[in-house]
Protein backbone atom coordinates (compact mmCIF):
# COMPACT_ATOMS: atom_id res chain seq x y z
CA UNK A 1 0.00 0.00 0.00
CA UNK A 2 1.31 3.37 -0.80
CA UNK A 3 1.26 5.70 2.06
CA UNK A 4 -0.76 9.23 1.48
CA UNK A 5 -0.70 12.35 3.75
CA UNK A 6 -4.57 13.03 2.90
CA UNK A 7 -6.05 9.21 3.17
CA UNK A 8 -6.57 8.67 -0.63
CA UNK A 9 -4.31 5.12 -0.52
CA UNK A 10 -4.31 2.64 -3.27
CA UNK A 11 -4.61 -0.72 -1.12
CA UNK A 12 -4.01 -3.98 -3.26
CA UNK A 13 -6.81 -5.09 -1.35
CA UNK A 14 -9.21 -2.93 -3.90
CA UNK A 15 -8.22 -5.36 -6.80
CA UNK A 16 -10.80 -6.45 -9.34
CA UNK A 17 -8.73 -8.67 -11.30
CA UNK A 18 -8.84 -6.67 -14.39
CA UNK A 19 -5.28 -4.73 -15.07
CA UNK A 20 -6.65 -2.71 -17.24
CA UNK A 21 -9.23 -1.33 -14.43
CA UNK A 22 -7.25 -2.12 -11.46
CA UNK A 23 -4.43 0.16 -12.69
CA UNK A 24 -6.75 3.14 -13.53
CA UNK A 25 -7.88 2.47 -9.68
CA UNK A 26 -4.42 3.11 -8.41
CA UNK A 27 -3.73 5.99 -10.97
CA UNK A 28 -7.55 7.62 -9.55
CA UNK A 29 -6.29 7.27 -6.44
CA UNK A 30 -3.11 8.85 -6.51
CA UNK A 31 -4.56 11.56 -8.93
CA UNK A 32 -7.02 12.43 -6.10
CA UNK A 33 -4.24 12.62 -3.68
CA UNK A 34 -2.19 14.65 -5.31
CA UNK A 35 -5.09 17.15 -6.24
CA UNK A 36 -5.84 17.21 -2.64
CA UNK A 37 -2.58 18.10 -1.51
CA UNK A 38 -2.00 20.61 -4.31
CA UNK A 39 -5.50 22.49 -2.96
CA UNK A 40 -4.00 22.53 0.68
CA UNK A 41 -0.52 23.74 -0.18
CA UNK A 42 -1.46 26.67 -2.32
CA UNK A 43 -0.33 25.30 -5.60
CA UNK A 44 -0.76 27.60 -8.56
CA UNK A 45 -4.35 27.41 -9.70
CA UNK A 46 -3.49 26.67 -13.33
CA UNK A 47 -1.62 23.54 -12.29
CA UNK A 48 -5.01 22.70 -9.87
CA UNK A 49 -7.35 23.25 -12.36
CA UNK A 50 -5.12 21.05 -15.23
CA UNK A 51 -5.03 18.48 -12.38
CA UNK A 52 -8.60 18.48 -12.07
CA UNK A 53 -9.02 18.65 -15.88
CA UNK A 54 -7.38 15.54 -16.10
CA UNK A 55 -8.97 13.62 -13.21
CA UNK A 56 -11.85 14.27 -14.26
CA UNK A 57 -11.52 13.00 -18.03
CA UNK A 58 -8.99 10.10 -17.02
CA UNK A 59 -12.12 8.91 -14.16
CA UNK A 60 -14.80 9.28 -17.29
CA UNK A 61 -12.78 6.88 -19.49
CA UNK A 62 -11.96 4.41 -16.61
CA UNK A 63 -16.08 4.44 -16.09
CA UNK A 64 -16.14 3.71 -20.06
CA UNK A 65 -13.92 0.52 -19.65
CA UNK A 66 -15.19 -0.14 -15.97
CA UNK A 67 -18.79 -0.61 -18.27
CA UNK A 68 -17.19 -1.84 -20.93
CA UNK A 69 -16.01 -4.28 -18.60
CA UNK A 70 -19.24 -5.23 -17.40
CA UNK A 71 -21.21 -5.51 -20.82
CA UNK A 72 -18.80 -7.87 -21.60
CA UNK A 73 -19.33 -10.20 -18.89
CA UNK A 74 -22.92 -9.42 -19.02
CA UNK A 75 -22.80 -7.93 -15.78
CA UNK A 76 -26.55 -7.85 -14.09
CA UNK A 77 -26.17 -4.82 -12.17
CA UNK A 78 -25.03 -3.16 -15.23
CA UNK A 79 -27.46 -0.34 -14.88
CA UNK A 80 -27.52 0.17 -11.44
CA UNK A 81 -23.53 0.74 -11.59
CA UNK A 82 -23.72 2.78 -14.61
CA UNK A 83 -26.02 5.19 -12.58
CA UNK A 84 -24.30 5.38 -9.86
CA UNK A 85 -21.21 6.31 -12.41
CA UNK A 86 -23.42 9.24 -13.58
CA UNK A 87 -24.60 10.15 -10.07
CA UNK A 88 -20.59 10.75 -9.32
CA UNK A 89 -19.96 12.62 -12.75
CA UNK A 90 -22.70 14.99 -11.50
CA UNK A 91 -21.51 15.65 -8.28
CA UNK A 92 -17.77 16.26 -9.47
CA UNK A 93 -19.32 18.64 -12.16
CA UNK A 94 -20.73 20.48 -9.04
CA UNK A 95 -17.15 20.07 -7.72
CA UNK A 96 -15.28 22.16 -10.60
CA UNK A 97 -17.94 24.69 -11.02
CA UNK A 98 -17.20 25.61 -7.47
CA UNK A 99 -13.38 25.58 -8.05
CA UNK A 100 -13.87 28.12 -11.14
CA UNK A 101 -16.28 30.14 -8.97
CA UNK A 102 -14.01 30.22 -6.09
CA UNK A 103 -10.85 28.51 -6.77
CA UNK A 104 -8.30 26.36 -5.18
CA UNK A 105 -8.97 26.41 -0.95
CA UNK A 106 -8.96 24.15 2.06
CA UNK A 107 -12.74 24.01 1.27
CA UNK A 108 -12.15 22.64 -1.96
CA UNK A 109 -9.64 20.27 -0.37
CA UNK A 110 -12.28 19.55 1.69
CA UNK A 111 -14.74 18.60 -0.48
CA UNK A 112 -12.35 16.22 -2.74
CA UNK A 113 -11.36 14.38 0.39
CA UNK A 114 -14.80 13.89 1.83
CA UNK A 115 -17.00 13.77 -1.18
CA UNK A 116 -14.75 12.20 -3.92
CA UNK A 117 -12.21 10.40 -1.76
CA UNK A 118 -14.99 8.90 0.17
CA UNK A 119 -16.90 7.93 -2.84
CA UNK A 120 -14.13 6.32 -4.14
CA UNK A 121 -12.79 4.10 -1.22
CA UNK A 122 -16.84 2.89 -0.95
CA UNK A 123 -17.31 2.67 -4.64
CA UNK A 124 -13.94 0.54 -5.60
CA UNK A 125 -14.60 -1.68 -2.03
CA UNK A 126 -18.40 -2.05 -2.42
CA UNK A 127 -19.72 -2.15 -5.99
CA UNK A 128 -16.53 -2.68 -8.14
CA UNK A 129 -15.68 -5.41 -5.71
CA UNK A 130 -18.90 -6.81 -6.69
CA UNK A 131 -18.13 -6.47 -10.48
CA UNK A 132 -14.60 -8.44 -9.86
CA UNK A 133 -16.06 -10.90 -7.35
CA UNK A 134 -19.23 -12.30 -10.43
CA UNK A 135 -16.20 -11.81 -13.18
CA UNK A 136 -13.95 -14.26 -11.14
CA UNK A 137 -16.92 -16.64 -10.46
CA UNK A 138 -18.14 -16.62 -14.54
CA UNK A 139 -14.45 -17.32 -15.23
CA UNK A 140 -14.42 -20.46 -13.09
CA UNK A 141 -17.55 -21.88 -14.50
CA UNK A 142 -15.78 -21.97 -17.74
CA UNK A 143 -12.91 -24.38 -16.87
CA UNK A 144 -13.00 -27.11 -17.20
CA UNK A 145 -13.20 -29.35 -13.99
CA UNK A 146 -9.92 -30.56 -14.03
CA UNK A 147 -8.29 -27.10 -14.29
CA UNK A 148 -9.72 -25.24 -11.59
CA UNK A 149 -7.90 -23.94 -8.80
CA UNK A 150 -8.15 -25.80 -5.86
Amino acid sequence: MKNTQYGVAWQDSYRLGDDKVDEQHRQIFELLSGLISSCLDGSNEEQVKKTLDFLVNYTVQHFYDEESLQVRYNYPDYRAHKQLHEDFKATVVEIVQKFEEEGSSAKLSNDLNKVVARWLVSHVTLEDKKIGDFIRDMDRRRLPYANRPA
